[in-house]
């Protein structure tokens, strides 16, 4: 029943994210006005606005214009549930629970920005990075740790974190003769060091060309493209170590 529930809210939330994926980038109020036709203005009745369920019910077409809705919008009601539900499997109904939460939907608005408009927004990044620091302190500070730990963990991980892509962008730089990453990656990799603390920041710096190579060779194959955006192997590579980083970390120092 807690699945469920927590599935259910999920995907309220994803509903919202998809809110702020709309209007972010266009520096619009994610408050008002309240949803509404992007084609035709209308306003989306509460049961056209159901999570998951209008989509399907709707046919992915306004009711009013018949424009066809895109698929992102289910997809992230559908990932954000999905999440949640992980989450809650992994770490129990528990205060990290709550902050590693924020932090997954944080990287899930990220994700479909950078897709669609190849940018990482500072205001999710820039504000994430000081609650990431805050939210892990307190809770450092709850379960006991020591003021060292308390201040050190956090800090240590936006270095670790903001630094290496830094560091990757630098050298990039002086290697290609051009712009190698863009500065919201680095802000980006700052937030998620916060979080995760310095040595999950930097297995996710290894982790994400992992993926986007992978990612990269089907796109060039399949769509013909060059340009790709970073920040979604990131955030994913940050997801992974999140959930399965100090399995991985134990693999791999403890096997020698």
């Amino acid at each position: 029943m807690g699945y469920l529930i927590v599935f259910i809210f999920g995907a309220i939330i994803g509903s919202f994210l998809n809110v702020c994926i709309h209007r972010v980038p266009k520096r619009k109020s994610i408050v008002s006005p309240p949803s509404h036709c992007p084609e035709c203005n209308n306003p989306i009745s509460w049961f056209d606005n159901v999570p998951l369920l209008s989509y399907l019910i709707l046919r992915a077409k306004c009711r009013h214009c018949g424009i066809k809705i895109r698929p992102r919008y289910f997809i992230v009601e559908l990932i954000t549930a999905l999440t949640s539900v992980s989450l809650l499997y992994y770490l129990g109904l528990s205060i990290s629970f709550f902050i590693y939460w924020l932090f997954s939907c944080a990287l899930i608005a990220i994700i479909f920005i950078d897709i669609e408009h190849q940018i990482v927004p500072d205001v999710i990044s820039i504000p994430g990075m000081f609650a990431g620091i805050v939210l892990i302190a307190a809770n450092l500070l709850i379960s006991g740790a020591t003021l060292g730990e308390v201040i050190l963990t956090p800090l240590l991980g936006v270095i670790a974190g903001g630094g290496s892509m830094y560091l990757m962008g630098f050298f990039g730089e002086l290697v290609f003769k051009k712009e190698a990453l863009g500065g919201g990656d680095v802000k980006l990799m700052a937030m998620i060091g916060a979080f995760l603390g310095w040595k999950l920041a930097l297995l996710t710096f290894f982790i994400a060309p992992l993926l986007g190579s992978m990612a990269g060779i089907f796109i060039k194959i399949r769509f013909k493209k060059d340009i790709m955006p970073y920040a979604p192997y990131i955030s994913i590579a940050a997801f992974i170590s999140l959930l399965y980083g100090n399995a991985i970390l134990k693999s791999i120092f403890y096997s020698y």
